[in-house]
């Protein structure tokens, strides 16, 4: 059974068939060549929707939309630029620093990028910068959407695994910070390495100005995370509160958000939040089926043989999700494999909320690495470019992901102090 569904899987792929389409097909190809009841095909459907933490996605999906559509998300930028933006190659520095600020609402990483990249990618350009490099910066940083909490492939992941929502968004709050920094580092060296970004600070406001006007604006994730670790609310609870705060805020006392853009707003979030749980389902059958047949013990002890060090089942994990990121979605794979790699992990000693934050980092370079990248994809929507010009500029900034990975994954500590202080383990 497992093979056909999985050989099936890959047809599918090479076929081009979209990613949530070829798990359902090759679920189907499994049923039915083990002669289960078809029933047993919607039964798995609704049993993979029916979890209380994936209320949290469509909300957290429709916070973004609101924050763009009713200018949160400029204000974000413009407080963002009166705090980098008088150094050298300070604009770029901008972009990385608004995608942390935003991130810390939003989850998720397209909507990062149509939000910011808007607005940055064209003044970067204006600038002087490479329309390349601005756009491969953009989908570079955007990626921090999913990594600094909340993050929709984190609560994928907690609902995957058994594992705690609020511990994974803990854990990855210093993973994050250090990508932002690290990628800020590198563009300050870029622009002062090829005598860019001189007059950035131009027109910039004050800091106590641009904080006066952004303030609403930045309270915003204050509110949630403080939420969140402060016990007020849950992660569920807190999608809530951003989408009803992002609302307030955007229509009555900045005015920007007419009733006509929060009708367009609320069909984009569900036709996005449609394409997610449609992955999850198809991807709760997939998993139900392997299960069934065993793989995740069978793979458990082919991996024990594979790697005899907690270092090398890492380092091949790392290898593998790399790869694998590049061709599937980032939902699609957590789903699918986070249960089964999980169980191995936990034999070597791994902490599985280590694990998770390891994931979900090292999948999210996928949204930035051909040939599915979907924040690439996005860049070049906003830049108006084909995605052919953003390879050159855009392998720098896997690099330094990659080494900011290394560390992740290698340095426990990182992503578990704060966890740990938090959470009194």
């Amino acid at each position: 059974m497992s093979p056909l569904m999985i050989v099936s899987m890959l047809i599918f792929f090479g076929l081009s068939v979209p990613v949530a389409v070829s798990i359902g097909l090759a679920s189907l190809a499994g049923v039915g060549s083990t002669g289960l009841p078809w029933v047993v095909v919607a039964q798995q459907l609704f049993a993979a929707l029916d979890k209380y933490p994936l209320v949290a996605i469509p909300f957290f999906i429709l916070a973004g939309n609101l924050m763009e559509a009713g200018g949160i998300s400029e204000r974000m930028v413009e407080f963002a630029k009166s705090v980098v933006g008088g150094i050298q190659g300070g604009l770029a520095c901008t972009c990385v620093l608004t995608c942390m600020i935003f991130a810390a609402v939003a989850g998720s990483s397209v909507a990062t990028t149509f939000a910011v990249g808007a607005i940055l990618i064209p003044a970067m350009i204006r600038h002087g910068y490479p329309a390349p490099f601005a756009a491969s910066l953009q989908a570079s940083a955007a990626e921090l959407g999913v990594i600094i909490p909340p993050s929709i492939p984190m609560i994928l992941f907690a609902v995957s695994t058994d594992t705690s929502t609020g511990e994974l968004f803990i854990a990855g709050l210093m993973p994050g910070i250090l990508i932002g920094v690290a990628l800020m580092f590198y563009v300050w060296f870029y622009a002062k390495r090829n005598n860019l970004g001189k007059r950035d600070g131009e027109g910039r406001l004050p800091l106590w100005p641009a904080f006066k006007n952004a303030w609403l604006a930045l309270l915003m994730p204050v509110i949630i995370l403080g939420g969140i670790y402060g016990g007020v609310f849950t992660p569920t609870e807190a999608s809530v509160v951003a989408v009803m705060y992002a609302v307030v805020v955007g229509k009555f006392i900045y005015r920007r958000l007419s009733f006509k853009q929060l009708s367009a707003t609320l069909h984009k979030s569900v036709v996005s939040t449609a394409v997610i749980m449609f992955v999850i389902a198809n991807a709760g059958v997939f998993s139900f089926l392997l299960n069934r047949a065993g793989i995740p013990d069978a793979l458990g002890v082919w991996l024990s043989q594979l790697f005899d060090t907690q270092f090398s089942f890492l380092m091949g994990v790392n290898a593998a999700l790399f790869v694998i990121g590049m061709f599937i979605e980032t939902s699609a794979s957590i789903v699918v494999l986070a249960p089964l790699l999980l169980p191995v992990a936990l034999k070597f000693g791994v902490d599985p909320v280590h694990f998770g934050i390891i994931m979900v980092v090292n999948l999210a370079l996928g949204m930035i690495t051909p040939p599915f990248g979907v924040n690439l994809f996005a860049a070049c929507a906003v830049a108006k470019l084909p995605l052919e010009r953003l390879i050159k500029p855009l392998i720098p900034f896997v690099g330094v992901v990659i080494v900011c990975l290394m560390v992740i994954t290698y340095w426990p500590g990182l992503s578990l102090g704060l966890r740990d202080l938090v959470y009194g383990k």
